[in-house]
């Protein structure tokens, strides 16, 4: 939205938001600043907000679109508000550190403006996702499943870590068990209610962090039972892909969102999870590239896994390998092509607008015989 293409009575707004307090300001059509807003991160304060920028119009003029600092945190809520009320809404990113902000200052109304002369410049085009959808019940989902892994992972090594200062018996004992036998054995030490010798205290200890280590292993198992369901209802085909399996094909839609049209192209896909090479050419060296090391690392490194499972059980991968290292190319170069690959044929096999953005999805059997 280019500013040329603004009357002066239009009005574009910048929001910086914070947990419990947002700033806005107001940009007439020609870069003038009209006016600043302070307001709660509530619905009241939502409205106010846009009855404000709604009253600041000239005319002759329109409220063009909001630029909103956070779409996916602080600003979700402003978000779906105004997105609700029928309005242009704008995923803005906060000043370089090394460019504008340290030249300018910063302050949480220089943040706003900020917002708002980027949409007013056309620079901030990128559509936030909605998260209204089934793909949203999926991050969720994903983000409590992973942090129960952390934590399961982390009582592992607390426990192993506490078990090398235990007694020589108690070691000899334990250590040469399997993980899963040493967390039962753990488990099933006895524990009495005065800790001030060292060998209760370490039964003690030993015990609870095997309890803690059964009790989170639980958890994942609901949480991962249900991540299942939704990523085969919401994707059928993409979990039915070479290398991809639930975790990854998760990733991949939360990566995607519930709003995919946003998404323009598979090139814009692959930019959004850094599998792109990037120009770095000038002159005599004009034609190479380099690595992208922009993008969401984590489907990136959901793409790396996928790759890696592909050069060793997918044959048509494992010619192409052949192929290119015949032509000179490195493993690792290989691999940054095969990602490349495998993000387009992802994007092709991301679900409908109206699958994703369901709410109360079909059954699993349901959505795998329509596909």
């Amino acid at each position: 939205m280019p500013s040329m293409q603004l009357r002066p009575d239009d009005v574009v707004v910048g929001v910086d938001t914070h947990k419990d307090q947002h700033v806005a300001v107001l940009l007439d059509g020609l870069g003038g600043r009209l006016a600043e807003f302070h307001l709660p991160a509530t619905a009241a304060g939502f409205a106010e907000l846009l009855t404000f920028a709604l009253a600041c119009v000239g005319p002759q003029g329109r409220l063009q679109a909001f630029g909103v600092e956070g779409t996916g945190s602080y600003g979700i809520g402003l978000a779906r508000f105004l997105r609700r009320h029928g309005h242009t809404v704008q995923e803005v990113h906060r000043p370089p550190r090394n460019g504008e902000r340290r030249l300018s200052g910063k302050s949480d109304t220089i943040d706003a403006e900020h917002a708002a002369r980027q949409v007013l410049a056309g620079r901030s085009t990128a559509v936030p996702k909605t998260a209204d959808g089934a793909i949203e019940s999926l991050r969720l989902l994903k983000t409590a499943r992973d942090t129960a892994m952390k934590a399961r992972t982390t009582s592992m090594i607390a426990l192993k870590a506490t078990l090398v200062t235990a007694s020589v018996e108690l070691r000899a004992e334990l250590e040469p068990l399997t993980d899963h036998k040493l967390i039962e054995a753990c488990a099933a030490l006895p524990s009495t209610g005065w800790l001030a010798a060292p060998d209760a205290a370490m039964s003690h200890v030993l015990g609870s962090l095997a309890r803690r280590w059964l009790q989170l292993h639980e958890e994942i198992k609901v949480h991962s039972k249900h991540l299942k369901m939704l990523t085969k209802t919401i994707a059928p085909r993409l979990v039915e892909a070479v290398g991809v399996g639930l975790d990854i094909a998760a990733e991949m839609l939360v990566t995607a969102g519930d709003n995919t049209e946003r998404i323009r192209s598979e090139a814009a896909f692959a930019k959004m999870c850094g599998a792109c090479p990037i120009p770095a050419g000038s002159g005599k060296t004009n034609g190479r590239h380099r690595l992208n090391r922009g993008g969401n690392r984590q489907a990136n490194a959901a793409l790396y896994r996928a790759v890696i499972v592909r050069l060793c059980w997918h044959q048509p991968t494992i010619d192409y390998t052949a192929r290119r290292t015949a032509e000179g190319l490195s493993k690792r170069e290989i691999i940054r092509c095969l990602k490349r690959y495998l993000a387009r044929e992802i994007y092709h096999l991301l679900p409908p607008v109206d699958l994703a953005s369901s709410t109360h999805p079909a059954p699993v059997a349901n959505a795998a015989s329509r596909s």
